[in-house]
């Protein structure tokens, strides 16, 4: 029986059956799909997909999320490729599109992070375990409670040379918001370039360093100190903020643990 279904990018997507050789172009998404129980039909991934650890060493590499290695995916014979909106480049998938049937996700929000799993367990014949997580991930976030919080100024820098950070509709913006956090970059573009001097003005009480994509470490913390000395830094995982896969299962606990250290 054939699948028909319709991605986060109002694409139709046709598969005769549920996919059982999927390329995933995506590293959360790599990973839920093992969480999902859809891992033995990962035949392709990113080199950037390195969850679960003990799963993905052993299967075919097919590039980078914004560089495909195509006749690597050729080679794979995949019945369905997975990837998204923001993290792969358009022109890959355009051209991908003319050979195999391409599934999107489109992901600024926990909302949406949910439908994807819905679309990919339905895609990959997965339903009822979709449908067993989305439970899990929405009761662990009405557990949470931001509103008990008052709202604590952040800025979530992402890069250096130059310094970036998250900005508005973004996924880590709405992250941001549900632990109790206002983004203070929240009204500029979604990632946007910012100088010291803007990060000093800012109004931000903490300024979240993120371990990637770039890895801020503590060394980071002092080269921002000795230039923004009445400054509050503080080092975040960024699993929590920004795969929205199979680590939203842990990001409501580590919202209220980053909460303690405000």
């Amino acid at each position: 029986m054939s699948i028909v279904v319709t991605d986060q990018m109002q694409r139709t997507v046709t598969l005769p059956a549920p996919a059982k050789r999927i390329v995933s172009l995506v590293p959360s998404q790599t990973e839920l799909l093992f969480t999902l129980g859809a891992g033995e039909s990962v035949v392709g991934l990113t080199r950037f997909c390195t969850e679960p650890p003990d799963k993905v060493a052993g299967i075919a590499k097919v590039g980078g999320t914004k560089k495909f290695d195509f006749d690597a995916i050729a080679a794979l014979k995949p019945d369905l490729i997975i990837g998204n909106k923001e993290e792969n480049y358009p022109e890959g998938i355009a051209q991908l599109e003319q050979d195999y049937p391409v599934w999107m996700s489109d992901i600024t929000t926990l909302d949406e992070s949910l439908e994807m799993v819905r679309g990919i367990g339905e895609i990959i014949g997965h339903p009822e375990q979709a449908e067993v997580f989305v439970r899990e991930v929405s009761n662990n976030f009405n557990d949470l409670l931001p509103e008990q919080f008052s709202k604590v100024n952040v800025a979530y820098l992402i890069w250096q040379k130059p310094f970036m950070a998250a900005g508005g509709n973004t996924f880590i913006n709405d992250v941001l918001e549900r632990g109790g956090m206002h983004n203070v970059l929240a009204s500029q573009p979604r990632y946007p370039e910012v100088t010291l001097e803007q990060l000093a003005t800012c109004g931000a009480e903490y300024i979240l360093l993120s371990s990637e994509p770039f890895p801020f470490r503590e060394k980071h913390i002092e080269q921002f100190k000795a230039e923004l000395p009445d400054q509050k830094f503080l080092l975040v995982d960024a699993m929590p903020f920004s795969w929205y896969g199979s680590q939203l299962l842990h990001t409501a606990d580590y919202l209220r643990q980053l909460r303690t250290q405000f």
